[in-house]
């Protein structure tokens, strides 16, 4: 290929592959992290309002409750925060005492969790274990013995019915010898007695020779289904031949045999009957024998193998006793503590906010021209149950006009910073002292008209000056903060992604619980998160 084709192609090849690596690194999106920290969050309101002559202010009570006492009377001159009347608080120290308690447990359960167990706490729970562990031992020791011994009583009690087996079978051999020899002697005509005393002596032989390689297979028998085949069996046979020994007895007391038959072979045959039944008494106490044994060792056992599984449980819970206390807590505990904490500390605010608002302060400097209320009174904590009429000694107010939605955040004494439009480079500071409980309609919109008053009069001011105003409705310090973009709702519940190992490369989903939303764009974390985690802000 010709040189001035080929450079041009390489220098478009290495431009483009410089293009490519450029847009490459250009198109990977940087994850943008932000560190969990402490500061504070302010929750502020914007509006703008116009001044105008001061009128008298009506003040009422934010809580319900009755008077315990008025500290003025009308015609008093009064001064911003002067004590004008307060409630009974009893019933709401006793409720403060315990959020104080509650607070205080909730803290010390977190603190301890944080720390970890005692050395007491950790040297009971081992001891604890080794206690659990030598129970075991020692009921796994019994159940050794118990099946030991109940194994030897169990092959003591086949051993017995072995010899059992032998003794009956020699009893059901002499009893034959002894019809054997009656028979021979008597009964050999033919005639129908003989005849019976033939089959019956028959039926012992053949007892006799079935029952012989019974006996031998139990006695070699590793199995020991076959003693007890063989005791069921000479149970059977011993029956049998007892009533063969009969049939043959009741022949030789018949007419012609009962003085043939001599009484010392009557006797004998007595005592061949007696023997048999002896053993039969022998052959079926051995057969309950065996089985009492296997009962006895059956419950002994399970008795014995309960008590190992109660123990090795015990021993189980010691050890995960003991594996709890020397863990580190796990983070959803912490977070479970924290939150209690939190919800404790909130419940003790919020009876404080109830204490001090059990008394109403002047909210200007002013003269009192009213009181509406009397010692003993029942009071309502809403607009219309004014306790008070002061007459500002400040002649000018502004007026302001605040939307339904944050009116509500809105209370009486919150601080306003004020600025003038006819005084461009001046702040001034003011506070709202009260709030219309009747609604007005704007454009169809519904607002509330509230009250700033200046806290020291701006010299110059004039009726119609316009006033923009930032109310501050509500801060908290020191509390955990993030960005509110961080947050994000999932299935009902508000989620931030957490960097593991203080990288974005890797993230958990995690639930978090937020308490105050700032107009700075912050938000307090109550429970969720820790100081020093790191969030993805998407």
């Amino acid at each position: 290929m010709n040189k001035k084709i080929i450079l041009p192609i390489i220098i478009i090849i290495v431009i483009l592959l410089v293009v490519f690596k450029t847009f490459s690194k250009k198109g990977k999106a940087k994850i943008e992290l932000v560190e969990v920290q402490r500061g504070t969050v302010l929750e502020e309101i914007s509006a703008t309002g116009q001044v105008k002559k001061g009128e008298p202010i009506n003040i009422s009570f934010k809580q319900d409750g009755k008077i315990k006492k008025i500290y003025i009377q009308v015609g008093d001159q009064v001064k911003t925060g002067s004590l004008l009347a307060e409630l009974e608080t009893d019933q709401l120290t006793i409720k403060l005492n315990d959020a104080k308690a509650n607070l205080e447990v909730a803290q010390a359960k977190l603190d301890k969790l944080l720390a970890g167990a005692t050395p007491q706490e950790i040297q009971v729970a081992q001891t604890k274990v080794v206690n659990a562990q030598t129970s075991l031992a020692s009921w796994q020791q019994i159940l050794s013995d118990t099946k030991t011994q109940g194994e030897d009583n169990l092959a003591s009690a086949y051993e017995d019915a072995l010899n059992t087996l032998d003794d009956s079978y020699l009893k059901i051999q002499n009893s034959f010898n002894k019809v054997d020899s009656i028979q021979r002697t008597y009964f050999t005509s033919g005639d129908q007695a003989s005849l019976k005393v033939l089959e019956s002596k028959n039926l012992i032989a053949g007892f006799i020779t079935d029952l012989e390689p019974i006996i031998d297979k139990a006695k070699f028998s590793s199995n020991r289904d076959d003693t007890d085949s063989a005791l069921s069996k000479m149970k059977i046979a011993l029956s049998e031949v007892n009533n063969a020994l009969n049939t043959i007895r009741n022949v030789c007391d018949e007419t012609n045999y009962q003085n043939t038959v001599t009484q010392t072979d009557k006797d004998a045959l007595d005592t061949q009957k007696g023997y048999i039944l002896t053993a039969l008494t022998n052959t079926a106490n051995a057969q309950q024998t065996i089985a009492s044994t296997k009962a006895t060792n059956a419950v002994n056992l399970n008795t014995a193998q309960n008590k190992v599984d109660t123990a090795q449980g015990s021993l189980n819970s010691a050890q995960d006793e003991l594996k709890e206390l020397l863990a580190p807590p796990r983070q959803e505990d912490v977070n479970l503590y924290q939150s209690q904490v939190s919800q404790a500390e909130s419940q003790l605010q919020l009876l404080e906010s109830q204490l001090r608002e059990s008394v109403i302060k002047s909210p200007v400097d002013g003269q009192i021209v009213e009181v509406k209320k009397r010692v003993g009174e029942i009071v309502q904590p809403t607009a219309q149950d004014v306790a008070i009429i002061i007459l500002p000694s400040i002649p000018f107010e502004i007026e302001v006009d605040i939307y339904e939605e944050d009116v509500v955040k809105i209370k009486i004494g919150n601080p306003v910073d004020i600025s003038l439009v006819a005084f461009p480079d001046q702040k001034f500071d003011g506070k709202v002292v009260s709030i219309d409980p009747a609604e007005k309609l704007i454009d169809g919109v519904v607002y509330y008209n509230t009250v700033i008053a200046f806290e020291k009069m701006p010299e110059g001011i004039k009726p119609g000056m316009t006033a923009d105003l930032i109310i501050k409705t509500a801060s908290k310090e020191n509390v955990l903060i993030i960005p509110e973009e961080a947050l994000q709702e999932k299935e009902g519940k508000t989620i931030v992604q957490v960097a593991r190992n203080g990288n974005g490369k890797n993230v958990e989903n995690r639930e978090v619980e937020v308490g105050l939303r700032g107009s700075n764009y912050q938000v307090e974390i109550i429970s969720g998160l820790k100081e020093g985690e790191k969030v993805v802000l998407p």
